[in-house]
């Protein structure tokens, strides 16, 4: 499969008609001020030297704010910066992120000139309560709306939702995530709520009104989520906000996080816990007293069957008593995993029984 890169360009609440209460885009992306083409052209080529894969799919991406709110002659100024690349033959296509409510035809026609593949939609939500609640300024209406014409012009749509948002709760989260698939997206992004400095949000936290998501029900409910969609075949793209200069852990200087369940290895927590669960399941079908066993990955997840810090080897260790060992193996695929019993408490009797023989 060809390697892909992303070149991230982040254009902060640009375009954005409205303040939801949980979003400070200046904060988020540690920019206060509008790009230019030329930081554009700049971003462009420090990446394109950092790729050691030259070979590889490249994507120019503008993330953050809402890209096609912005002025039309400012949204193809910095486009045209992107395409230039792409006639060179130096980047494969553009994506871009924007609210529901700001897609129609005219400008899906004009995206298709500058050669964008990828939409990714900021739906965070289905639910038009929880929407209105937290001052998103659209509706699912606007969602289905928006995500129908992008498929209609031919463009890759995304989905991008939220967990924890004031009044949700895990069924509201399921539901959306149900509501997104009929919509049919190539892929997904979810994000937990954190509290963000100089946000409504941060009101609601210090006042009470609100309470953030442990960052155990957040691996619990993501995890959850991100079985659903591989059954669905939508690929989960990225959990978590980045990790910037300012999206650190809120004990961290600087950080603009007041709370949340933020954690620099989210990803790899939730897919640990999967396949953690998958361990256990399987030891649970298995008869023989085990003393030790061969689990056999790909050697691509290793570090997720191992779990953070060790800690699944460890719990598998001491829930069944017994040894462990990985074993890698390229044939397998990124969600197979086979556990073969190595040892079992009467060979290891019977080995020790001949070992106390011999002295």
């Amino acid at each position: 499969m060809k390697r892909q890169y992303i070149i991230p360009i982040f254009v902060p609440h640009l375009g954005c008609p409205n303040e939801c209460t949980f979003c400070n885009q200046r904060n988020i992306s540690g920019q206060v001020k509008k790009v230019t083409q030329e930081e554009v052209r700049n971003t462009i080529e420090f990446y394109l030297d950092s790729f050691k894969d030259k070979t590889a799919y490249k994507e120019v991406a503008f993330f953050g704010g809402s890209f096609t709110g912005i002025e039309v002659e400012e949204q193809n100024a910095l486009l045209n910066v992107a395409y230039e690349y792409i006639k060179a033959g130096q980047i494969d296509a553009i994506r871009i992120s924007t609210r529901p409510d700001y897609i129609d035809k005219d400008t899906l026609k004009r995206l298709k000139k500058f050669k964008v593949k990828t939409i990714e939609l900021g739906v965070q939500s289905t639910n038009d309560y929880i929407l209105a609640n937290c001052k998103r300024g659209h509706t699912f209406e606007d969602v289905k709306r928006a995500s129908r014409l992008i498929r209609w012009y031919g463009f890759r749509l995304g989905h991008q939702m939220m967990v924890g948002l004031p009044e949700s709760t895990r069924l509201d989260e399921l539901n959306t995530a149900r509501d997104l698939v009929k919509l049919k997206p190539k892929m997904v992004r979810i994000y937990p709520v954190l509290v963000i400095k100089d946000t409504p949000l941060e009101k609601q936290y210090l006042s009470g009104e609100f309470e953030p998501l442990a960052l155990n029900q957040t691996v619990e409910i993501c995890k959850t989520l991100t079985k659903f969609f591989a059954k669905k075949k939508v690929k989960v793209i990225r959990i978590g906000l980045q990790t910037t200069d300012t999206i650190i852990g809120s004990e961290k200087p600087g950080s603009q996080v007041v709370a949340g369940p933020y954690h620099e290895n989210l990803r790899q927590l939730i897919d640990s816990s999967y396949y953690f669960d998958l361990i256990d399941e399987k030891m649970k079908k298995i008869n023989t007293k085990a003393k030790e066993i061969q689990i056999t990955v790909n050697p691509q997840i290793i570090n997720e069957v191992i779990g953070y810090k060790k800690e699944n080897i460890e719990k598998i260790k001491q829930m069944y008593n017994l040894d462990v060992k990985i074993v890698p193996n390229e044939k397998y695929s990124l969600k197979k995993l086979d556990i073969q019993i190595t040892k079992t408490y009467k060979e290891f009797a019977d080995d020790k029984e001949i070992v106390t023989r011999k002295k």
